[in-house]
């Protein structure tokens, strides 16, 4: 976490630009600004904090609509005159109802399966008559995993053929099922993204010649 203490507060008369962005899909949610207290107070209750430029005053985003972003993590620029929030949203962002106030198109590149694992864990609770996750998920791991299979030698099959876009047909059908089979076992992408990230470490990861 970053000491709020090392930043440069004088170059925007004690106010710094603050991005808060999905840790989990990489979405940039919005644009704030937090003067030392509205930081401070964002890391010792991790409910992200902003100084409204208007008001004059600190505001808890989501205090009244009950949309809170949930810090994560703070990262600081190397300047030292901005921040980066990671967060979990609870909730849209926009005070128009869009999930970010950059528009409502979602997050961008892979960061939409991380919002689709966050889709499949809420269809957990749905009723299995109307969603076609909630019967999976309801059918048990065993039935799960054999979907994924299916997917795996129809996604081979695909790639042997020839066929691309067959393939990325059957590639998104075998993503999918991999992610309820995922939310299935108690596991998520955040896990076997931190597994890749262990592997590819300076550490572990192999050079070869």
């Amino acid at each position: 976490m970053i000491d709020p203490a090392t930043l440069d507060w004088g170059k925007m008369d004690g106010l710094i630009p603050a991005i808060a962005q999905d840790a989990a899909t990489g979405e940039v949610r919005m644009l704030g600004y937090c003067n030392r207290a509205a930081l401070d107070a964002t890391i010792a209750t991790r409910a992200v904090t902003f100084f409204s430029r208007s008001r004059g005053a600190t505001w808890i985003k989501g205090e009244t609509s009950g949309n809170r972003l949930e810090l994560i993590d703070a990262r600081v620029d190397c300047d030292q005159d901005a921040i980066l929030l990671l967060v979990r949203p609870l909730g849209p962002t926009c005070h128009i109802g869009t999930d970010s106030c950059f528009g409502a198109d979602g997050p961008p590149g892979t960061g939409f399966i991380a919002a689709l694992g966050q889709t499949i864990a809420d269809r957990a609770a749905a009723d299995p008559a109307d969603s076609y996750t909630a019967r999976l998920l309801s059918g048990g791991i065993k039935r799960i995993a054999q979907k994924v299979g299916e997917e795996g030698v129809e996604t081979a099959l695909a790639a042997v053929a020839g066929d691309k876009a067959e393939l990325e047909s059957e590639a998104a059908d075998l993503v999918y099922h991999l992610l309820v089979l995922l939310e299935a076992s108690g596991s998520s992408l955040d896990n076997v993204v931190a597994e890749l990230r262990r592997r590819h470490s300076p550490r572990n990861a192999t050079v070869s010649a």
